[in-house]
């Protein structure tokens, strides 16, 4: 805007020395190329703010999508961060289980010793009785 009222007063200046001057027909020229130049800044300058505006739009843009980048790199965290606790909590509880899976075995293992030698008690008692019992008799 500086720049066209600056313009403004080179073109009075200059319309003002002509006038002085009586030179009409360089008033008229002038004055034409005058036009042509606030013309062009004025296309100048509405390229300009379309442009501007383009560039906000697209820094609104790109600001937007960072923030929805942010976002989801949060909510990953934050799933992270759980699926992290509760691979913990599975590895817990699947050490618990191995140690009870181990305590049942050597538990069924006793019993299984315990059970053969009930069956070896229950095979002498029943030779000792087949064997006693009619010798008694």
């Amino acid at each position: 805007m500086a720049a066209f009222r600056d313009m403004e007063e080179v073109s009075q200046g200059l319309l003002s020395l002509l006038g002085a001057n009586r030179a009409e027909a360089q008033q008229r020229r002038l004055l034409g190329r005058h036009e042509q130049v606030v013309e062009r800044l004025l296309e100048t300058q509405d390229s300009a703010e379309q442009r501007l505006r383009e560039i906000l739009a697209a820094e609104e843009e790109v600001a937007q999508s960072l923030l929805d980048a942010k976002e989801r790199a949060h909510q990953g965290g934050a799933e992270l961060q759980q699926l992290e606790a509760e691979l913990r909590k599975a590895g817990e509880e699947d050490t618990r289980l191995k140690a009870s899976l181990l305590q049942l075995t050597r538990e069924l293992e006793e019993l299984k010793e315990t059970e053969a030698s009930l069956e070896r008690q229950e095979r002498e008692v029943d030779e000792d009785t087949t064997v006693t019992i009619p010798s008694a008799v």
